[in-house]
């Protein structure tokens, strides 16, 4: 007579292990995507020094999910901030900061004139004062306009004289779209959704070049 074999059977809480990871790979993976599509990456950072001034010029890498797309199509503005810090290396103590800078930018679309325009201020552009110290640039498209936001070209960090003659310069560049100077009921909204997560940070030794 043939036996017939009899399978153990798994233990309960190995089967429900097994349905908490593939709920979590479910629920997770969205963001991870997410973030991964979001990425920002600092492509370029370049000082140079004219006869007034050193100035930063850097490069960043992004996309705009489709997600803050719809939110400038319905006439809400967007805000991007970049900064950078130079420190003098010092052997015998920390780096010592010897210049900072920073650059707002804030970005909507002009529904009557159906163009999109960008404000530029080393201060936030929350008040008319800050406005009446902005540049202005009006844009065709939409691309356009993020072209101009990619690169921060000369952000001044300081004179010659303060910042130094060192042949390399200790310089740390970040980027971001800033949440905090949305609508409160926005704020609310995207606050932990990976869309709204766009921010770069680079840093390196770089030396001034001279202009001609």
């Amino acid at each position: 007579m043939k036996s017939t074999r009899v399978e153990p059977r798994k233990p309960r809480w190995l089967v429900l292990l097994a349905l908490v990871v593939v709920l979590l790979v479910t629920v997770l993976a969205p963001p991870v995507l997410a973030q991964t599509r979001n990425a920002a990456a600092v492509t370029q950072m370049r000082l140079e020094q004219s006869d007034d001034a050193v100035y930063l010029n850097a490069a960043v890498q992004f996309e705009l999910p489709a997600l803050v797309e719809d939110v400038l199509d319905k006439g809400i503005a967007i805000y991007f901030v970049a900064e950078a810090e130079m420190f003098q290396e010092r052997w015998y103590w920390t780096d010592r900061k010897v210049a900072q800078a920073t650059r707002h930018m804030r970005l909507a679309y002009q529904p009557l004139t159906r163009r999109w325009r960008l404000n530029i201020s080393p201060l936030p552009l929350s008040g008319s004062a800050s406005f009446s110290l902005s540049l202005n640039q009006n844009f065709d498209s939409l691309a356009d306009a993020l072209e101009a936001v990619r690169r921060v070209g000369r952000l001044r960090m300081g004179d010659p004289a303060e910042i130094g003659d060192d042949p390399l310069h200790q310089v740390t560049f970040r980027f971001r779209l800033d949440t905090s100077q949305l609508p409160r009921p926005f704020q609310i909204g995207v606050a932990g959704q990976a869309d709204w997560n766009i921010s770069a940070e680079r840093s390196a030794r770089l030396a001034v070049e001279k202009q001609r």
